[in-house]
């Protein structure tokens, strides 16, 4: 894109090639201004287009299905549910919950973006996966945004390619704040997903390959992070006040939970959940530099909990547990596997006898 910058900004002073060729990217820039759609600015939109959004309420769900938009918010520019939705490939992606808590009702992301001929499986639990790859959307910039009270998803990604989901400010998304399914090389870094009361998933990556989930901030969410993705990475966020942390999946295989700050437990958590991190029925996993603190839960908070999966029969080996800081917890580490191919080695808890079992900790 700077390439291209710099040789449409040459071809100023030669009127007679000003229009983009055919087949190249046409790097215009177009402003959206209160009172305007910004859904029309995106359908006209060709790849390399830069739409700017200026301050302002915007009451309309997106999608954006064309390769190489930049959709960048200026301060102030927030996106909001419009009075009625049009179902688009999002919908449904995620479910409310059933009863008594919820209806099992399909749920609306506030953008979605998308690639071609992609099929989801049916929904069974938390969100559909992606059952059928097809032609992935690529290089899709959002930034600037404050996306609020969508019933699914705030943002969501299915087959897109080198997304780059940046210092938005995600509040209330019912089910998840930000969601990436069959995806490749995603990356969402420095933006904050928050709720005013306890919602379900901050992040969670569901990807074919290498996403990256870089200092953002999570709080007011059962769980802050989900690890769906083998190889994805989560690194050098800040998770205050959730149920858990990092959950990774089973199967899950190399995951990176790397120099993250998880604190706090949400008063409102269910009884049983209260944990730092958990590693599930997942393998080398590399759990390293983060600091666990204040997990606390009539005496059953737990810092880091390894488990195998009782249900797929997954076991949680192979991983790496090394020179993270673990401080006010009720137990700092506790290991259920019961077995000796799980590596513990310079975690600094309060206590050589803070883990279960004894001998996971260093002083």
């Amino acid at each position: 894109m700077r390439f291209q910058r710099i040789a449409a900004t040459l071809l100023l002073a030669v009127p007679a090639l000003t229009a983009p060729s055919p087949g190249r990217d046409s790097d215009c820039e177009v402003t959206v201004k209160p009172g305007q759609r910004i859904q029309d600015a995106i359908d006209k939109a060709k790849k390399g287009d830069k739409i700017i959004v200026e301050a302002g309420e915007y009451h309309e769900q997106l999608t954006i299905t064309t390769d190489g938009i930049q959709l960048l918010g200026k301060a102030g520019a927030h996106l909001l549910p419009p009075a009625v939705f049009t179902r688009n490939f999002c919908t449904g992606l995620s479910r409310n919950p059933p009863p008594p808590l919820g209806d099992s009702s399909e749920t609306e992301a506030g953008i979605c973006i998308h690639g071609k001929n992609f099929e989801l499986a049916e929904y069974v639990t938390e969100h559909r996966k992606v059952n059928k790859t097809g032609d992935y959307i690529n290089n899709i910039v959002v930034t600037g945004f404050a996306i609020s009270n969508f019933t699914g998803e705030n943002i969501a990604v299915i087959g897109g390619k080198d997304t780059k989901i940046t210092k938005n400010k995600l509040t209330d998304g019912g089910q998840y704040g930000f969601l990436t399914v069959g995806s490749k090389d995603t990356l969402a870094a420095q933006n904050v997903v928050t709720a005013t009361v306890l919602n379900f998933i901050g992040f969670c990556m569901d990807d074919k390959a290498n996403p990256k989930f870089i200092e953002n901030e999570v709080s007011n969410y059962y769980l802050a992070f989900c690890t769906q993705t083998s190889g994805g990475e989560v690194r050098r966020n800040k998770v205050k006040d959730c149920c858990v942390g990092p959950f990774v999946d089973p199967g899950i295989d190399g995951a990176k939970i790397i120099e993250n700050t998880i604190s706090g437990r949400n008063p409102n958590c269910p009884p049983d959940a209260g944990a730092g991190i958990i590693v599930w029925g997942a393998t080398n996993t590399v759990v390293a530099r983060n600091t666990f603190e204040n997990i606390v839960n009539n005496g059953t908070g737990l810092g880091i909990f390894v488990s195998d999966d009782p249900v797929s029969g997954a076991k949680a080996q192979g991983n790496v547990f090394k020179n993270n800081v673990l401080k006010n917890n009720d137990l700092d580490i506790y290991d259920a596997t019961n077995r000796t191919d799980n590596v513990y080695r310079g975690n600094d808890c309060e206590s050589k006898a803070a883990s279960l079992p004894m001998g996971l900790c260093d002083l």
